[in-house]
């Protein structure tokens, strides 16, 4: 029996770049070898797709150099990678894509559509899903319309914070109140958001996430809140796992506490009433089917002293090393790390499948 060919496709133009190789790198470590065969294909930070051209030598680097492979192409209705002189690259043939790409360019549903367009089955949320999921204004709009909790929020756009700063100062001020949190709209891995105490900072914030992105998002910060995350697995009929808490080793769960120090504490399972792990699985599950999830998730919440359940966010395709809390979750929940590959695998043949049924019967 022939091996599954998976492409694996990784880095991207995106701020979380090294991020997604060291996810690619961990995948590829522990993928079962003996079903499947891995393709890899770096994205550089300019956009070129190179294909690997010798064993995991693309992953041993921190992140993908134009001239590291083979420059490649994807075309429609292809589900080979071509190298751009039009010849076959030779080894970029495949059977299913796991697209470890994280933030914008690649978690947002641009590369979800290429592999629309390449008819290509591949690992995760699609276009629609993956678009939504990234732009936290979008996401917020899906979740209020299925009735999902969340904090009050405003949303700038950079061209009006450059137009009139004093305006936009009023505005948000007048919204809302002091202690906020300020982010790029479309972004991950905590990478250029602030917390802020007063004016002057906020205007630094503003500035700070305006360099990231063309929205920002000001939202009020929910104070002595524990930040609690749930994974979802599945397609049609996904499935919620054990609850999570972060303890930030700062002030918040920022770029520096996630990926540089060790200070903070990733505890699985939370300690969480039965009620509470119930309503935020069956929350985590809401938010899921609110966007038309496929596959993976995590999804975010805080809980304050209250005790009320606040969404926080949704990520579509969560850090993937065996220590980042989607695998520890479904770790925790009874799945291991290489069968938590497979599955997701399979999930996205599965859904590839269906919709190829629905192709031939028009």
């Amino acid at each position: 029996m022939s091996k599954t060919r998976v492409l694996l496709v990784f880095g991207g133009q995106s701020a979380e770049h090294e991020i997604s190789v060291i996810s690619a790198r961990s995948v590829y470590a522990a993928i079962d070898a003996s079903r499947y065969e891995v393709v890899l294909a770096g994205i550089s930070r300019s956009g070129q797709w190179v294909l690997e051209d010798g064993e995991r030598r693309l992953l041993e680097q921190d992140e993908v150099i134009e001239g590291s492979g083979v420059p490649v192409q994807l075309g429609a209705g292809q589900r080979d990678l071509t190298a751009l002189d039009g010849t076959q690259a030779g080894e970029g043939r495949f059977d299913v894509v796991f697209p470890l790409l994280h933030g914008p360019h690649g978690e947002d549903g641009c590369v979800q559509g290429l592999l629309e367009l390449a008819d290509a089955a591949y690992v995760g949320a699609g276009v629609a899903a993956s678009a939504v999921g990234m732009d936290k204004e979008l996401a917020r709009a899906v979740f209020a319309n299925a009735g999902l909790k969340q904090a009050e929020y405003l949303v700038v756009r950079r061209s009006a914070w450059n137009v009139d700063r004093t305006l936009i100062m009023s505005r948000i001020e007048s919204a809302l109140c002091y202690p906020m949190f300020v982010k790029p709209v479309n972004l991950g891995s905590s990478i250029g958001i602030s917390k802020v105490h007063n004016a002057e900072s906020l205007q630094t914030a503003l500035d700070i996430a305006a360099g990231y992105d063309i929205k920002m998002m000001i939202e009020s910060s929910v104070e002595q809140a524990r930040e609690l995350e749930c994974a979802v697995l599945g397609n049609d009929d996904p499935k919620a796992s054990v609850i999570g808490e972060i303890i930030p080793g700062a002030e918040f769960y920022d770029y520096t506490t996630k990926y540089i120090d060790d200070h903070s504490q990733l505890i699985v399972p939370a300690d969480l009433s039965q009620s509470l792990k119930a309503s935020i699985q069956e929350m985590s599950l809401e938010a899921f089917r609110a966007i038309d999830g496929a596959g993976l998730a995590r999804v975010d919440f805080l809980l304050p002293p209250s005790g009320e359940v606040f969404l926080n966010e949704i990520n579509t395709m969560p850090g993937f090393t065996p220590i980042s809390m989607y695998p520890r979750l479904w770790q925790a929940s009874g799945i291991e790390y290489p069968t938590l590959i497979d599955q997701l695998i399979q999930l996205a043949l599965d859904r590839y499948r269906e919709k190829q049924q629905i192709s031939l019967s028009r």
